[in-house]
């Protein structure tokens, strides 16, 4: 638990890069506040829906960086996950 407690400014920091991004890409591309957001989060998961696509270079280029934060942010989130798990079966043997 203490490696989450750890991490949470790192993973403020990313969400925060995130909904910042979908945003500002929103905004370029002319989308509401809701679909912005779900749009980045989509994106940074790289689910990639593929409903809102954005159409200016500067908002492409600021969707490939969400998608770059989104990777970070998801293997912090496995690491940190991997070992609270490592962590928790050291402690059961």
């Amino acid at each position: 638990m203490d490696a989450i407690v750890e991490l949470t400014p790192i993973l403020l920091a990313l969400i925060s890069l995130i909904v910042a991004n979908g945003l500002a890409v929103g905004r370029l591309e002319g989308w509401c506040v809701g679909d912005s957001l779900y749009h980045a989060f989509i994106n940074a998961t790289t689910v990639g829906y593929g409903d809102f696509c954005p159409t200016t270079g500067f908002s492409k280029f600021l969707t490939v960086l969400n998608a770059f934060v989104g990777l970070l942010l998801t293997g912090i989130v496995v690491g940190a996950g991997t070992f609270a798990v490592q962590r928790a079966y050291q402690v059961a043997f």
